[in-house]
């Protein structure tokens, strides 16, 4: 009993800490609101001493991640592979929404140029090597789009030495040992914020966008996909050894893209235009 209550403090303090620093800090501070966090409740947890050292005293100060080879370390299977492989959909469908949340950050619509052909080629292609030697499937993450909104830094070199700099740390071994030690409650308490910062950049492009929620068709479309991608509804398709599971976001995507098909709309395009430039004078006239 003794250690829940010391989970929910540490949890508690990383969210405050979080949200304070994220409304009330500026200049740098303002950038970095969930790495304060986190260091501050792993400072409690370490203090709470609900925070285990052992595998930092045990690792090694350098140390090379465990790579894999094919036909070497493992055989590649074809059922794992077409069980895994709707799970693209998930990080297709974040790909697109997150560049789509970018465009309107930087004011460039990156849809069209570079483009989405490029863009998806470029995140497969790196998940493919990625999955090929053992690691996990890349994306743009939606956190990373927050930050950028944030920060106001798009700048693909800033990344780039973002990225040098993750290669360099993984061969810290100290170092991957002690960010493995924060505790569960630390990064429970910051997910609150950090994932619920996902789920308002996708409600900022549907306001940016101008989405009509009168019209009975995106009620629909948008209902059915919050219903499925929230509440862990699956689809299995099984054939003698073979099964395939769709799910959560996955299943959300391909039931939104087949509905906004399917249902008609019940406002002409004409229509859709005119209320579009009604909202656009209606804000102009704030403005003024």
């Amino acid at each position: 009993m003794e250690f829940e209550w010391k989970t929910v403090l540490v949890a508690v303090v990383s969210f405050l800490v979080t949200a304070v620093v994220m409304t009330r800090a500026k200049g740098f501070l303002k950038v970095i609101p969930f790495l304060i966090g986190i260091i501050s409740g792993y400072v409690l947890a370490v203090i709470l001493g609900i925070v285990d050292f052992t595998p930092v005293m045990e690792a090694s100060f350098f140390s090379i991640p465990k790579f894999v080879v094919p036909f070497v370390s493992y055989t590649p299977n074809l059922s794992a592979l077409i069980t895994i492989a709707p799970i693209a959909l998930v990080t297709l469908c974040e790909h697109i929404g997150d560049h789509t949340s970018l465009s309107n950050i930087i004011r460039k619509d990156l849809l069209k140029e570079p483009g989405l052909d490029r863009t998806i080629l470029g995140d497969g292609i790196a998940t493919f090597i990625a999955g090929f030697l053992g690691g996990p499937a890349n994306t743009t993450y939606g956190e990373n789009t927050s930050v950028v909104g944030m920060t106001k830094v798009a700048s693909v070199w800033v990344i780039g030495l973002a990225a040098i700099i993750a290669i360099v740390i993984g061969f810290l071994g100290k170092f991957t040992a002690l960010v493995s030690t924060i505790p569960s409650a630390v990064l429970g308490g910051v997910s609150l914020l950090l994932y619920g910062f996902i789920a308002v950049n996708g409600l900022k492009v549907l306001i940016h966008n101008q989405v009509d929620f009168e019209d009975a068709k995106n009620v629909v479309v948008g209902a059915s996909m919050l219903v499925l991608g929230l509440g862990g509804a699956a689809i299995s398709i099984v054939s003698g050894d073979l099964s395939v599971t769709i799910s959560g976001m996955s299943l959300a995507a391909v039931v939104g893209i087949l509905l906004n098909l399917c249902i008609p709309s019940q406002k002409t395009p004409k229509q859709v235009e005119e209320k579009k430039k009604q909202k656009e004078d209606k804000k102009e006239k704030m403005k003024v």
